[in-house]
C-alpha cells in the first residue's frame, strides 16, 4: 500500500483576538477561527504509530494560540505569522493552509464570518 496523499488538519480553532484596523476591535477583541491543513510526510507515523514520527497537534495548537493573542491589523498578517511560526517549530512541514475567520466583522453586513484563505509552502 502506497500513501498517495495525505495531510493533518484541525479545524475550527476558536479564539478571542484582538485583531482589526478598527480601534474597537483592537480594543474589545472579537471571536475568530482557525482551520489548519499541514502537509507532512506521514508514513513514518502510519508504520510506527508513534507521536514523535508526525506533528504534535496540542503543539500546533499552542503554537496558533501564542500567535492568534498577538494583535494585527490584518487577518493577512496574522495568518502569515502563524505560518512562519509553525514552519519554524515544526521542520517535517512542507506546507500549510490556513482558513483565518473573523466570525463577526464590523462591516454592516449579516454573514458568517470574513477572512482570509492561504498557501505557504516552505
Amino acid at each position: 500500500m502506497q500513501l498517495t496523499q495525505g495531510y493533518i488538519y484541525i479545524k475550527d480553532m476558536h479564539f478571542w483576538s484582538h485583531h482589526g484596523v478598527m480601534p474597537q476591535e483592537r480594543t474589545v477583541g472579537g471571536d475568530y477561527t482557525v482551520t489548519l491543513r499541514i502537509y507532512c510526510p506521514l508514513e513514518k507515523a502510519m508504520a510506527s504509530d508513534d507521536v514523535a514520527h508526525t506533528v504534535n497537534y496540542a503543539e500546533v495548537y499552542d503554537t496558533v494560540k501564542t500567535q492568534m493573542s498577538t494583535p494585527s491589523n490584518l487577518l493577512e498578517h496574522a495568518a502569515a505569522r502563524i505560518a512562519q511560526a509553525l514552519f519554524s517549530r515544526f521542520s517535517t512541514i512542507t506546507s500549510i493552509s490556513i482558513d483565518l475567520r473573523k466570525t463577526n466583522p464590523p462591516m454592516g453586513a449579516c454573514c458568517d464570518g470574513a477572512g482570509v484563505m492561504l498557501s505557504f509552502q516552505r
